[in-house]
């Protein structure tokens, strides 16, 4: 009777154990399934509503609109500097003055020059125009008329023999006088020339040691800003005239209310790319900020590197304020086309088959692994967002791939 006890209270332990043991499976199973259908936060994003844009990107620097380098067309010392970087200047504004002590010397001299050589043209025209008239020989008509009178008063034995000689003697005298002026006026007449010509050449000398007095201001040849300054006082400065584009560098400046973007677009997309088309700049120093601009250049001629060929496009934009700097690094997003207030998914969350058809996966705790696909219907993309026209709505989440 004992041993029967005791086997029933071992059968219900065993069935104990066995139940136990039944609950414990069923409870880790269920726990196990629920956190498999679980999904990742991380990997959950929003349907937002928003604004789009497909564009092509243009990378480069910002260039002013117009840029001069300024050089001096006078060799010689800084002797004063009136502007410096950052400063707005206006056309004929002077900027550097270069020291002009041995420059002014030379248009003295120049004027001094000038002042013999005019001198020394006078006289000599003044001895042509002597000569030129003892040349015309204006008493040699008379003599003439009075040796042929002559000749007939003593052919009627009227006057003497040697009235005849006298009047014969007088008139050739001024002939031969008449043929010495001649003589002289050729004389004469060649150093008029050299005369007027070394004017000429003292005047040449004079304007261009004034031209070189001039040029020692050096002036602003536009509005705009100055973008550097290279030369310090005392420094010595080369003329552009005699060394070209060695010649010193002394100011930079450009016109910076309207800049430019000069970037590089591929092939594949130029033909997407017209003028007047609008961009969007942005700048590594001010991303939070987007500037608009426009299309103003599209070179028609293509580049090859790298077995890429790129096409040169230049984008404007208004600069007033100036905040854009020449030389910042910049994107210029050339809008292709835009969308406002549509709903938008990542890119990441879209499944494509093997005939491009779009779908989503969305959560769905009943579903297998937590989650359910559902197809959907698509705009415009910039690679990072896309539009989604069909298959969910604003607010709801959909899973990344």
């Amino acid at each position: 009777m004992a041993n029967n006890h005791k086997s029933k209270r071992r059968r219900w332990i065993f069935l104990g154990v066995a139940v136990f043991v039944v609950v414990v499976g069923i409870v880790g199973g269920t726990t196990l399934l629920r956190s498999n259908n679980q999904i990742d936060p991380s990997k959950l994003a929003r349907v937002e509503r928003g604004d789009l844009a497909r564009s092509v990107v243009a990378t480069g620097k910002i260039e002013p609109l117009a840029k001069v380098e300024v050089k001096s067309k006078a060799s010689g010392i800084v002797k004063q500097v009136f502007v410096d970087y950052g400063d707005r200047v206006r056309q004929g504004q002077v900027l550097v003055e270069l020291d002009k002590e041995e420059v002014q010397a030379r248009v003295r001299e120049a004027r001094a020059t000038l002042l013999a050589a005019q001198a020394a043209q006078e006289a000599s025209q003044a001895t042509y125009e002597r000569n030129r008239v003892e040349a015309e020989g204006p008493d040699v008509p008379f003599l003439k008329a009075s040796v042929e009178r002559a000749q007939r008063l003593h052919g009627d034995g009227l006057i003497a023999q040697a009235v005849l000689e006298d009047s014969e003697k007088a008139y050739q005298m001024a002939l031969n006088k008449q043929m010495v002026a001649l003589l002289n006026v050729s004389v004469t007449r060649a150093e008029v020339a050299r005369a007027k010509a070394q004017v000429a050449q003292t005047q040449a000398a004079l304007e261009r040691a004034e031209e070189d007095l001039r040029n020692s201001t050096i002036i602003s040849p536009m509005d705009g800003l100055v973008l550097s300054r290279n030369v310090e006082i005392g420094d010595a400065v080369s003329s552009i005239l005699v060394l070209g584009s060695q010649a010193t560098l002394v100011m930079t400046l450009g016109d910076v209310s309207e800049v430019y973007v000069k970037g590089k677009v591929d092939e594949a997309d130029i033909s997407k790319v017209y003028l007047g088309q609008p961009a969007r700049i942005v700048v590594e120093s001010l991303k939070e900020k987007k500037f608009e601009g426009k299309v103003t250049k599209i070179s028609p001629l293509g580049v090859e590197k790298d077995n890429v060929t790129t096409f040169e496009v230049r984008v404007s934009i208004h600069n007033p304020s100036g905040e854009l700097k020449a030389n910042m690094s910049a994107n210029a997003e050339i809008i292709l086309e835009e969308k406002k207030g549509v709903l938008l998914i990542p890119e990441a969350a879209v499944i494509y088959d093997k005939d491009r058809k779009a779908s989503l996966e969305i959560p769905d705790p009943k579903a297998e692994k937590g989650r359910r696909k559902v197809s959907a219907k698509l705009g415009i993309s910039n690679g990072v967002k896309t539009e989604l026209i069909e298959g969910v709505k604003e607010g709801d989440q959909v899973v990344l791939q």
